[in-house]
């Protein structure tokens, strides 16, 4: 049996390009342009008032309807110690390291960074560089979780859709390790 595609003959160097050209535009038909939607993502690290502070490790990843990992965004920890060390304390980001870290080598590439101080921290997603760019449309939640040695452990959802059908943003507040967690999308 021949693929539907594939001519054999004389003729096939004349008719392969059309008819490659009309089976990709039948493919693309009413597909948004790749690379289109972006996400940009702040989080806020809170300045605490503490005899002894640690920068806190963070994860942020986006979680599907049933609870399942569809992207990790990022992991902010000690990469400069000795031996790996740092990666032993990942698993106090509970529900990030239940979820999906234990799974992971780290570091990840594009994933994976140091610490962050207080501030607000920036990331952009998508656009065509970024992992929701592979996200099936449907409804998400974006997680944040931080822990701090000597300190607490926090967590803070900002449910989403995506792809966006118009401009917009979503948002969740912190208490005490984490600050303002903020969304905006473009389509």
């Amino acid at each position: 049996m021949t693929h539907p595609f594939v001519f054999r003959g004389k003729a096939s160097h004349l008719l392969q390009p059309t008819v490659l050209a009309l089976a990709l535009a039948a493919l693309f038909a009413g597909a948004q342009p790749a690379g289109a939607a972006e996400m940009h993502l702040k989080i806020a690290i809170p300045k605490l008032g503490v005899a002894e502070y640690h920068r806190p490790y963070l994860a942020a990843w986006i979680e599907r309807a049933d609870q399942s990992v569809a992207a990790n965004l990022a992991v902010w920890y000690d990469m400069r110690m000795k031996n790996q060390e740092g990666e032993k304390w990942l698993k106090d980001m509970r529900q990030w390291w239940r979820r999906s870290g234990r799974e992971l080598q780290m570091p990840v590439d594009g994933v994976s960074g140091a610490t962050r101080a207080p501030g607000e921290h920036k990331l952009n997603l998508g656009g065509g560089k970024g992992p929701v760019d592979t996200l099936a449309p449907g409804d998400y939640v974006l997680m944040v979780e931080a822990a701090r040695e000597v300190g607490g452990r926090e967590l803070v959802k900002v449910p989403f859709q995506w792809p966006p059908k118009a401009a917009g943003q979503a948002s969740g507040q912190g208490g005490s390790e984490l600050g303002a967690v903020s969304l905006e999308w473009t389509p």
